[in-house]
């Protein structure tokens, strides 16, 4: 039987997983039969994600819900924090197999000319060198486990696209696709796979501002083929493909997920 979508056993990182994007991946992956790891700064927020994610896979699968989902608190532009997340995910986890760089912030439409260092360093710090820290712990696990796996970062339609009063923003995401394209290169000898995924505008904490605004969707959703804004749950599909033997020879790519924002 063809079943390469079954994660049964298969371990998963997903930081940012507390909220958005993350969560519809974790929500996905979990549903698919996989164990997995949230990571959030927000303790709170993180803490009442695990919950409902626990309760939504309830008790089957392999120890029931609580058992299969865990989640960690740290700030991935810390070395040291995402060095003992990582550690941590895989003493609950087992094994990690797939690992999700998924958490970001915005860049808060800054006009270039009225920028600071600092903040053009904020986005920087978590955008990019948060996924540096996460795919290299990943990577050095995977690589000592000898199983291979499948490294993920999200990054975003402001890659590809000018994004004005974003600057920061977009290089920070054009950055991590570029990084990508690297490591799935450098990363092939050791069976690990390497891609991106670039939302459009989805409906999450850091896009609700822009989205519910009336002159702005009166703007934008006649741009989007689609004509809906994209869900957290559009990145399910994406997430266990990402993850499963499905994508076994997909390695340096970048998936849009944007109802056709970018081909219109």
């Amino acid at each position: 039987m063809y079943s390469p979508f079954d994660l049964t056993g298969h371990g998963a990182v997903v930081t940012g997983g507390n909220g958005g994007i993350g969560l519809g991946m974790a929500r996905a992956l979990l549903a698919a039969g996989a164990r997995v790891a949230i990571w959030g700064s927000n303790a709170g927020k993180t803490e009442r994600a695990r919950e409902e994610l626990a309760a939504a896979c309830g008790g089957g699968g392999e120890g029931g819900g609580a058992a299969r989902v865990c989640s960690f608190v740290c700030d991935v532009s810390d070395e040291a924090q995402v060095e003992r997340a990582f550690a941590d995910s895989v003493a609950a986890l087992g094994r990690v197999d797939s690992c999700f760089a998924n958490a970001g912030v915005s860049g808060k439409g800054t006009p270039l000319m009225d920028m600071s260092l600092d903040e053009f360093r904020r986005v920087q710090r978590i955008n990019v060198e948060g996924v540096f820290l996460t795919l290299r712990a990943a990577a050095r696990h995977m690589a000592a486990h000898g199983q291979g796996g499948s490294l993920v970062a999200t990054a975003s339609t402001a890659a590809v696209e000018g994004a004005a009063r974003n600057s920061h923003y977009g290089a920070s995401k054009g950055a991590v696709t570029s990084f990508v394209r690297a490591l799935a290169v450098e990363l092939a000898r050791h069976r690990i796979r390497v891609n991106s995924i670039l939302p459009g505008w989805i409906v999450t904490d850091m896009t609700e501002q822009a989205v519910n605004n009336d002159k702005f969707a009166a703007a934008v959703l006649p741009r989007i083929p689609a004509r809906r804004w994209g869900m957290a749950d559009d990145f399910g599909g994406i997430a266990v493909y990402l993850a499963s033997p499905a994508s076994a020879y997909a390695t340096g790519e970048q998936f849009l997920i944007d109802g056709g924002y970018t081909k219109f």
